[in-house]
């Protein structure tokens, strides 16, 4: 039985990868399969075989798969007091470097990232000069991430002066004003397959990097750190320290951000 269940489950992966390019085993299994057992068995399937036939026939159930198997938990400034280094510790001195900053918001779930990072850099820039490129492997997220209408709590950690310049409060939804949306170019990405943009002086990547493997993430801190002009800022989450960054070529610069060398 328990050989049936692990081959349902490796022909589920090798069918995800065949349909959507998006390679399930480089996840970490344990959590990855109880996640999607716990998703299919609350819809009522008997197997991953049973879920992925409704998955290759229904949008709506491929879009709610792609939204629970990439871990969509986003809030704005979330972790405040990282956006507050980020602000001062590493946007200061770099824009007094820097003209134009090259920007990335790398696995932007549904937007409330490179959001923030705009409202961060327009104090530092007029709107009509912040460019930020923000990527993630979900397409139904993406859409979310355009139409950029956000529940409150999605705002608890936003400052009150950011709320009030850049949301349109509309019922209890908030929306983020066209200005602020103008400054993101969303598109499609695979972090782990596709290649990345180089010569970037600042990439956010955050609460992402916990899910894969060690391997997976090894192969994606040389791919950041190549990525990057040198002096460049990689910016992780707050469970994701990079023990011994010296060997992809970072040194620590405060607590979850790493400059390239």
């Amino acid at each position: 039985m328990t050989r049936l269940i692990r081959d349902d489950y490796e022909t589920f992966i090798r069918n995800i990868n065949k349909k959507t390019g998006i390679d399930l085993s480089l996840y970490k299994e344990a959590q990855m399969k109880r996640r999607l057992t716990s998703l299919y068995e609350k819809k009522g399937y008997s197997s991953f075989m049973d879920y992925f036939r409704q998955l290759d026939n229904n949008q709506d159930e491929m879009y709610e798969f792609l939204d629970r198997m990439t871990i969509n938990v986003s809030e704005f400034y979330r972790n405040y007091k990282r956006w507050e280094i980020l602000e001062k510790t590493i946007l200061t001195p770099m824009l007094e470097r820097e003209n134009q900053l090259k920007v990335w918001s790398a696995a932007c779930s549904t937007g409330e990232e490179p959001y923030t990072l705009a409202m961060l850099l327009s104090k530092f820039r007029p709107l009509s000069r912040i460019k930020i490129t923000a990527t993630d492997i979900d397409d139904n997220a993406i859409a979310r991430a355009k139409l950029a209408t956000y529940q409150e709590r999605s705002l608890q950690e936003a400052p009150e002066e950011m709320k009030k310049r850049f949301f349109i409060k509309d019922g209890n939804f908030y929306k983020v004003k066209d200005e602020i949306k103008q400054t993101v170019t969303f598109k499609k990405q695979n972090l782990l397959a596709d290649p990345f943009d180089a010569n970037h002086d600042l990439i956010v990547c955050r609460n992402v990097l916990i899910y894969f493997t060690e391997e997976a993430k090894a192969h994606l801190y040389h791919k950041f750190s190549s990525a990057l002009e040198k002096g460049g800022i990689l910016f992780v989450g707050s469970t994701e320290q990079i023990f011994q960054p010296a060997q992809y070529g970072f040194e620590v610069v405060d607590t979850f951000f790493y400059k390239k060398i």
